[in-house]
């Protein structure tokens, strides 16, 4: 039975550490975890991400300083307009390239609750990771969830979302996000 994990929360220290790579078949690059553990972890992490409503979780959000993420795109009170997908989980996840447009959009953190930012991300990412079944995949992701991966690939690499805000005017509380910007686009 999976266990639901604290979220790490904005000043733990482990948000802004580079998480270590998972060894995966004999790889060199080390991190310590055994299949058993890697596979609580996961199992752990995405009971944790359904019971919040995320549309994506990394590890390092629950204090697991490994290059681990979920990317689970779904419509919700916070992102109505959410495509849905089954969640996808990204063993040792890596950007290989990017388009060079950019679109800018509002962005909340579990481990940041209450604050949303708009936040420029790449349109499109292709990227590479190993699936549950020890395959190299590389997607090429777009629009949403390719935000949901980068905002998550970030907090790989020790980023939170404020890091990449342009301007503090860019910046609103959850409450009036909600009445100002999710209640606006509902009634397009």
């Amino acid at each position: 039975m999976a266990t639901l994990l604290q979220v790490a929360q904005l000043g733990n220290s482990i948000l802004r550490q580079t998480a270590q790579a998972i060894a995966i078949g004999g790889s060199e690059t080390i991190a310590p975890v055994d299949a058993a553990q890697l596979e609580t972890l996961i199992e752990d992490m995405l009971a944790t991400l359904q019971e919040s409503k995320g549309v994506g979780l990394a590890a390092p959000q629950v204090s697991a300083s490994l290059r681990l993420l979920i990317v689970a795109s779904h419509p919700n009170a916070r992102y109505p307009q959410a495509p849905w997908m089954e969640p996808t989980v990204m063993i040792n996840p890596r950007i290989l390239a990017h388009s060079q447009e950019t679109l800018t959009d509002w962005e909340g953190c579990l481990s940041i609750p209450g604050i949303r930012g708009l936040v420029p991300r790449y349109r499109e990412v292709e990227v590479e990771y190993t699936d549950l079944e020890g395959k190299c995949q590389k997607p090429v992701l777009t629009d949403f969830v390719a935000r949901i991966f980068q905002h998550e690939f970030d907090h790989l690499e020790g980023i939170v979302f404020l890091d990449r805000v342009e301007s503090t005017q860019d910046l609103m509380t959850e409450q009036e996000y909600q009445q100002r910007v999710v209640a606006v686009s509902r009634n397009c």
